[in-house]
């Protein structure tokens, strides 16, 4: 197996472990499910975190997102297909119906007012909770990687 072939299939077990069970694998059962040492399968996880497949917290080499899906609690909840997964923000609470194909609940917190917003996707179709809802990104979409845990 070619190390670029297995570095993308790494990263499809990542998120189709994130799919399945709500939660990033750790690298020791990353480097089970393909045969490959915890120290192997770190710097696999290195690669795709400096591909920007996903972003780690370098120092526990945990996946903190694999957008849509966030590796830690958000204030973006997504309820879907019977499971909860945390999105890193508004937008990719957006991402994870899509990523699914799946209907879904949504509990958000707007971060300026502190009010809780709910949003019902079913069909595709959007509904909230509150009129008039928006969504701000603080930086451009070119910058989100200069602060990602900010953005």
């Amino acid at each position: 197996m070619k190390e670029e072939s297995m570095l993308w299939q790494i990263r499809h077990f990542v998120y189709s472990h994130f799919a399945d069970t709500t939660r990033a694998p750790s690298v020791d059962e990353t480097a089970a499910r393909f045969d490959i040492s915890a120290e192997e399968a770190g710097e696999y996880y290195k690669e795709l975190h400096n591909r920007h497949a996903f972003f780690l917290d370098l120092e526990t080499l945990t996946v903190r997102m694999a957008n849509p899906f966030s590796g830690i609690p958000t204030d973006f909840k997504v309820h879907a297909n019977g499971k909860t997964y945390f999105a890193n923000c508004a937008w990719d609470m957006l991402g994870i119906p899509a990523a699914l194909h799946a209907d879904a609940l949504i509990e958000a917190v707007c971060s300026e007012s502190g009010e809780e917003v709910g949003i019902e996707i079913h069909d595709g179709n959007l509904r909230f909770s509150i009129d008039d809802l928006r969504v701000h990104f603080p930086l451009p979409f070119a910058r989100w990687y200069d602060d990602l845990t900010f953005t």
